[in-house]
């Protein structure tokens, strides 16, 4: 086992953490430095026994605002264990406030600040040359002369903090080594990946903002990494560069190399400024298949002066138009940030409106978070912001927006996730979307949730749908809609997968002779038995398939559901022609 544990704690089981892979193969010795990995949701006593097993001299932890929790109790309990053993921590939610986490953190003995892999490596030299006669306390006051390091030193009433200055960047990305040697559970991991590192952007509330020198890998190893990839069949391959689409020569082309050389199965994910892809590049992404390529897009706000006062660029219709023109085979995922400077409620619905009307297949609804370090930071204390005093550090009130309306607006965000990121209500949905506002919608319907409790249940996917369908017929109803909505509504029911039985709410207006005549017409299933099983039957007042669900008096639109027979498929609908 490595005497220098590099300790990762994920979100989740199936993410992979590039920095301490990285580091680790950058020092380049592996029976010297090692890493190990486990998520925010396992106990702590797991984790420290799974350390503990390690036997290591030395351990850094990365540390980011969603594990500083768990990590700091894992800290605490450490030297009790381990009383010998260098403690230390990296990475955001320390490298950027050290001497603040060192002073709060009694366990913790030093902190590497900047980027990680030079200042390990040094780390692990000094290590090495003391290992025969290793002393903690020898080795903390040495490391703290190490460009990058942040430390300890002394014992008892004589310790003080130092630091050995701040680290120069990597000049040349190409020395990294590539993080994953051993890809394991292609199939449900995710893997991350950098072509560049810095952004040349100043959004106020980023802490990409701080580091504004970008350095790129050369692209044919940018190619060689890819294929690595590809060559794995890994599911999906997330690029954590901070803003992807820089350089437009280099960005198309790893696109192009992408789609060129693709397996079929690996689908990447890139950051990107919408407002910053040039022609080509739209024209490219024009000519991409299905599966291959998602966005994540910041919109943040719709408001202008918004935008301005947090350094972003206000140009709001050349991102409309950009994000209008990305195909629909490229899976699109907007952001918008609640809290930002001169968005109240009014303005934050208009920004909502507008971000939906671009149809993502995803909206993230975020919470201005108040990072140490950033110049929202020192806006926020000027100007009257609240903000949770540890991590995630979010904001809970505003000169714009009171802590009450920063709660309703985590309720719409709820609904959000419920009725528009599922897909399972979209024919509903975009309904509502063609005759009114989506944001008085949402903002009607957490209302009316406020009133009976909703956020505070516990909610199953079918409780959505008898949640809207009481909405529906309440008070709050758009009235001359209200019979197509819950046309739409029981569409949206028996589409999302067979039933065994039909709620009160849905009725089920069937015939097993219709049913029987419309798999004979439509499909061609080997048994009857197998036909009934992926199949149902239903008759609507309005064509659900037609735009804005139109309706012509007295007609009958019957409907053929057709299931997926296997998992991520999606189910079809056939209109059967009337005789």
């Amino acid at each position: 086992m490595a005497d220098i544990l590099l300790a990762a704690v994920n979100a989740r089981y199936n993410h992979t953490n590039i920095a301490v892979r990285s580091i680790s193969l950058y020092c380049g010795d592996p029976g010297l430095v090692g890493f190990d990995e486990w998520t925010i949701n396992q106990p702590e006593q797991e984790i420290l026994r799974g350390i503990t097993g390690h036997h290591p001299k030395i351990i850094l932890f990365s540390t980011y605002i969603w594990n500083i929790d768990i990590v700091s109790k894992v800290i605490h309990e450490l030297p009790k264990i381990l009383p010998g053993c260098v403690i230390g921590a990296g990475g955001p939610e320390a490298g950027y406030r050290a001497r603040q986490i060192l002073m709060q953190e009694t366990g913790l003995d030093m902190v590497i600040t900047g980027e990680g892999e030079q200042t390990a490596a040094e780390l692990a030299e000094l290590y090495r040359t003391q290992r025969s006669s290793f002393n903690k306390t020898e080795w903390l006051k040495a490391a703290s002369r190490i460009p990058g390091v942040c430390a300890k030193t002394g014992g008892g009433p004589d310790t003080h903090i130092a630091y050995g200055g701040p680290r120069s960047l990597l000049p040349d990305m190409s020395v990294l080594p590539f993080p994953y040697p051993e890809i394991t559970d292609p199939e449900n991991r995710i893997y991350y990946y950098e072509s560049s590192r810095g952004c040349p952007f100043s959004c106020a509330y980023c802490m990409s903002s701080l580091d504004r020198h970008v350095r790129f890998m050369p692209l044919e190893r940018v190619y060689e990494d890819i294929q690595r990839f590809l060559d794995a069949r890994v599911k999906l391959v997330k690029f954590v560069d901070r803003t992807y689409n820089l350089q437009p020569e280099r960005y198309i082309a790893i696109w192009k190399y992408i789609c060129a050389h693709h397996n079929g199965i690996t689908m990447f994910h890139f950051e990107i400024e919408a407002e910053h892809l040039c022609g080509e590049a739209l024209d490219f992404l024009g000519t991409v298949p299905d599966g291959i390529m998602q966005f994540e897009i910041g919109v943040q706000s719709a408001n202008a002066r918004t935008l301005e006062a947090v350094h972003r660029s206000p140009d709001i219709g050349t991102l409309a138009a950009n994000v209008r023109s990305i195909p629909k085979t490229i899976r699109t995922h907007l952001d918008l940030i609640a809290g930002l400077p001169y968005e109240g409620l009014d303005s934050f619905g208009q920004s909502l409106d507008k971000t939906l009307a671009l149809t993502p297949d995803a909206l993230q609804l975020g919470f201005l978070k108040v990072l140490a370090g950033t110049q929202m930071e020192s806006y926020c204390r000027e100007h009257g912001w609240q903000w949770m005093s540890d991590a995630p550090y979010e904001v809970l009130s505003t000169p714009y927006l009171g802590y009450d309306d920063i709660q309703f607006l985590k309720d719409v965000e709820i609904l959000l996730d419920a009725y528009w990121n599922s897909h399972n209500f979209d024919t509903t949905i975009r309904f509502v979307q063609s005759r009114k506002s989506l944001w008085s919608f949402f903002r009607a319907l957490a209302g009316y949730c406020g009133k009976r409790a909703v956020f505070s249940m516990q909610r199953k996917p079918a409780f959505w749908y008898e949640l809207l369908s009481d909405f529906i017929k309440g008070d709050s109803r758009p009235h001359d809609d209200s019979s197509a909505l819950t046309e739409l509504l029981r569409f949206d029911f028996i589409a999302a997968g067979k039933k065994g039985s039909f709620p009160a709410w849905c009725g089920h207006n069937y015939t097993k002779e219709a049913h029987r005549a419309a798999l004979e017409k439509y499909t061609d299933f080997s048994s009857s038995r197998t036909a009934y099983s992926f199949t149902e039957y239903d008759e609507f007042g309005v064509n659900p398939l037609s735009p804005g669900g139109t309706s012509s008096p007295g007609t009958v639109y019957k409907i053929l559901f057709i299931y997926p027979q296997r998992e991520g498929g999606r189910t079809k609908a056939v209109l059967i022609a009337q005789p």
